[in-house]
């Protein structure tokens, strides 16, 4: 191709540097010189002309071979990301199964502590219960036994019975002040172990929602573009 453009411009020379006709806008060119630039392009250009249709070929190969590789490439891609998002999925719904086993523990174990601290609260009860009972059946045995002792003198009497009314009346206090006690117990102690459950129920709740909603599409596309462009 280079001998071609090179006549080209030996023919262009000559006719630029050739002698013109006068009244004219012919010129006169030396017709041997002419002929074998032609010749010179005649015999170059079927070998250029087979030269840039192999490359052109070639290129034609080049671009088939190229489009078979992109094809071939993406569909590499599409399954290596339905293999990625497949175990994102598997690694997703054991992760929820997990967390659903772990609340399920987590309410049992709240729901036994929860009977335990309703047994241990209601025996506490009943043994305060029973201990103001105790008390005030002591204190009314001794005020009778006192009473009795003193019913002889009058006076006596009175101050045993005034005596044995405020022992009466102070067993009664204790008693009502041990229930209200008891009460009070059991109510805050059911009280902290409802809000600890409501906390751990919360937790967990909120953990499943971030596991539902999370990551499972950013992780195909993550890995597709990647292995796409390669």
């Amino acid at each position: 191709m280079y001998r071609v453009f090179e006549a080209l411009d030996e023919l262009v020379t000559i006719c630029e540097e050739a002698r013109g006709v006068p009244m004219t806008t012919s010129c006169v060119v030396p017709r041997g010189d002419v002929l074998e630039l032609l010749d010179d392009i005649r015999e170059a250009i079927p070998g250029e002309l087979d030269d840039a249709q192999d490359v052109l070929d070639h290129r034609d190969k080049l671009v088939n071979d190229a489009a078979e590789e992109a094809e071939r490439t993406t569909e590499e891609a599409r399954t290596e990301a339905d293999r990625l998002l497949a175990e994102a999925r598997e690694q997703t719904q054991q992760m929820i199964a997990e967390a659903e086993h772990e609340a399920e523990r987590v309410v049992a174990r709240g729901r036994r502590e929860y009977a335990d601290l309703t047994d241990r609260a209601a025996a506490e009860a009943d043994r305060m219960t029973e201990a103001g009972r105790q008390s005030y059946e002591r204190a009314v045995t001794d005020g009778r036994a006192e009473q009795q002792r003193l019913v002889s003198e009058h006076e006596v009497t009175l101050a045993a019975r005034d005596e044995a009314a405020r022992v009466l009346d102070r067993a009664a206090d204790d008693a009502h002040q041990a229930r209200t006690d008891c009460d009070h117990y059991v109510e805050t102690s059911l009280a902290e172990f409802t809000e600890t459950l409501e906390s751990v129920l919360d937790t967990v709740g909120r953990h499943r929602h971030q596991l539902r909603t999370g990551q499972v599409g950013a992780a195909a596309q993550e890995h597709t573009p990647e292995r796409a462009s390669a």
